[in-house]
């Protein structure tokens, strides 16, 4: 096949194996474990003498397609699937990092993710720094000489804050530390890190990679050396956060009309925006694609939209934020986002309610916060069934 196929055609014709059968859909492989034609092949196979599928924790052809194909696409050597978002990075921590190891990552991400990082890897002596996600001096500053990894989202949730990828690429390289960037929000069709000078690029699939809130799903990324060598794929094969075959099939169903989506939401989100600002009862909207946006100028470098996620402060705190929630008939109450449907939530009390007030407050989430995920519906429905609560 052309290496210079476009994305939307990759999104199509990447990571296709057909069986015997020589089937045009991407077959599910719904097995355990797979047969061998002797006892020295079995062997071949466990040592990893010969390729071929093993045992489906670690190996089946329906997730190969799914990871060839995501590779394609983000212009990395190679995909490691796994079971959600959450359980890339963790596997990608895991897999990468020790005990005594630091990470530097941005204030501003998902809360599972704070989570993670300050609660449970704090517990295996891995520590990390949280800094500002758009001040490049905090960074350099957090360095230390154990640091090994530097963690961010662009944009960030929920305020959809850009870091600069090639900035904090160089900080990186210059510690000797890994820059793994957190691509959900964007999607390969909006923006590819690696070719900014990430070195890791992390999905959760259960978003607009889906595309209809369907399944769950996760991806890591990179160079082949650091993930297959270098241990993700390893503590994959045996800790075994493993996406299924089932879920591998529907999220290679929803890639191939992720471009067309993916500009679907974004233009519908920059109206959304639009329309936002000039809502009275709201005090400020967060669009990278809006030129009020902070990082305005470096979204229009690294991405090709402002894509689908619109937060705004609505005036008159939680309780004005949860009026707008509660008198919505339309929208989908609901913390997930990438989906076909427009969802809306308050993330001070749901995605970041697990997290401390503090670490709120830095991030910059307040009770007036709201998060939109803009779906495929009309825009002058969306605009209506939000005014009913902005009114």
């Amino acid at each position: 096949m052309s290496d210079d196929l476009e994305l939307e055609t990759l999104a199509l014709r990447t990571g296709i194996h057909r069986s015997p059968f020589n089937e045009h859909s991407e077959a599910l492989y719904l097995t355990s474990s797979f047969v061998f034609d002797s006892a020295a092949q079995a062997a071949a196979r466990f040592s990893g003498e010969e390729p071929g599928n093993i045992y489906a924790r670690f190996t089946n052809p329906t997730v190969t397609a799914l990871e060839e194909r995501l590779a394609a696409m983000e212009g990395a050597e190679t995909c490691i699937a796994t079971s959600s978002g959450m359980s890339a990075i963790l596997s990608c921590v895991m897999g990468l990092l020790s005990a005594g190891d630091h990470i530097i990552a941005s204030r501003s991400l998902f809360g599972a993710t704070v989570n993670l990082f300050n609660n449970i890897l704090k517990r295996f002596q891995i520590e990390t720094t949280f800094v500002s996600a758009t001040e490049a001096s905090e960074w350099d500053a957090a360095i230390r000489p154990n640091t090994k990894l530097l963690f961010l989202e662009t944009p960030s949730n929920p305020l959809t804050e850009v870091s600069d990828i090639t900035t904090l690429s160089a900080l990186a390289k210059k510690a000797g530390a890994w820059l793994v960037v957190d691509n959900c929000f964007c999607t390969p069709v909006l923006q590819r890190p690696l070719e900014f000078g990430a070195d890791i690029v992390i999905h959760s699939a259960t978003k607009y990679l889906d595309g209809q809130g369907r399944v769950l799903g996760g991806a890591v990324l990179g160079p082949r050396d650091l993930l297959m060598e270098g241990g993700v794929f390893g503590f994959l094969r045996t800790a075994g956060p493993t996406l299924s075959a089932f879920n591998a099939w529907i999220i290679l169903k929803g890639i191939e009309t992720l471009k067309i989506r993916m500009d679907a939401h974004a233009a519908h989100a920059m109206e959304i925006a639009r329309w936002l600002e000039a809502q009275p009862n709201v005090s400020r909207v967060f669009y990278p694609g809006l030129p009020s946006h902070p990082q305005y100028e470096l979204a229009k470098r690294q991405q090709k939209t402002g894509g689908g996620i619109v937060t705004f402060e609505v005036k008159g705190g939680r309780s004005a934020a949860w009026r707008v929630i509660d008198s919505t008939q339309l929208i989908s109450i609901t913390a997930n986002l990438g989906d076909a449907k427009s969802t809306l939530t308050h993330p001070a009390t749901t995605t970041h309610g697990r997290i401390t007030q503090e670490a709120r407050d830095a991030a910059g989430i307040t009770e007036g916060l709201l998060r939109i995920a803009t779906g495929l519906e009309s825009t002058r429905d969306i605009k209506a069934d939000l005014a009913r609560g902005l009114s």
